[in-house]
């Protein structure tokens, strides 16, 4: 799925098993015993967190593809320099206990997809990475059957978002791939508030 929006174009994919190096390029290059794996939202109760990891690849040989990868090639061959994590509800068990987002019917679940996190390569960002994998990954959701893709991103509010709080998003890449602003949450990200947006497919 070719996206343009930088300096070359930005080309998106599931990330399938295939391509889990690169997943762990993105997700954990130093091999940390606690990274998150993006399965916050969807690592099973009273399951060992170590595994992460483990449970991710296991994802990644399924359908849906638990995220997408971009890759920008500027001459010496595609190189993974992005991740968008995302899930149907029904496959996000934390999502569906939130209390701090928003409910959704239980009967919505299999057909709502949620945005988990964004990951862009230092050197990449502000390049529309982040804008090309939620294009693609709006379509792929769609492709897949669902029906509303949600997001609870950060507004910025005029001001600039640190990477370490913006892994979620931001209001105005949300909006501008075609988000509406449902509500305000109750959680935050950098102690700025999170909004539930989301796009009907």
């Amino acid at each position: 799925m070719p996206q343009d929006g930088s300096d070359q174009p930005v080309t998106v994919v599931p990330a399938t098993a295939d391509r889990f190096d690169d997943v762990t390029t993105m997700l954990n290059p130093s091999g940390r015993e606690q990274a998150c794996w993006c399965m916050h939202w969807r690592l099973p109760p009273h399951e060992d967190a170590h595994r992460r990891g483990e449970y991710l690849h296991d994802l990644a040989t399924r359908e849906p593809a638990p995220g997408m990868l971009a890759y920008l090639d500027e001459g010496d061959g595609p190189q993974v320099v992005g991740w968008l994590g995302f899930a149907p509800i029904s496959l996000a068990s934390s999502r569906q206990r939130s209390r701090v987002l928003p409910r959704t019917d239980p009967e919505e679940w299999p057909t709502t997809w949620a945005v988990m996190c964004f990951v862009v390569q230092p050197g990449y960002r502000r390049r529309g990475v982040a804008r090309a994998m939620l294009q693609a990954a709006v379509g792929y959701a769609r492709e897949q059957g669902g029906r509303v893709i949600e997001g609870f991103p950060v507004d910025p509010a005029g001001g600039r978002v640190p990477v370490s709080a913006a892994f979620v998003g931001t209001t105005d890449l949300f909006e501008s791939a075609g988000f509406e602003r449902v509500a305000e949450t109750a959680s935050t990200s950098g102690r700025k508030p999170r909004w539930h947006v989301r796009r009907e497919l």
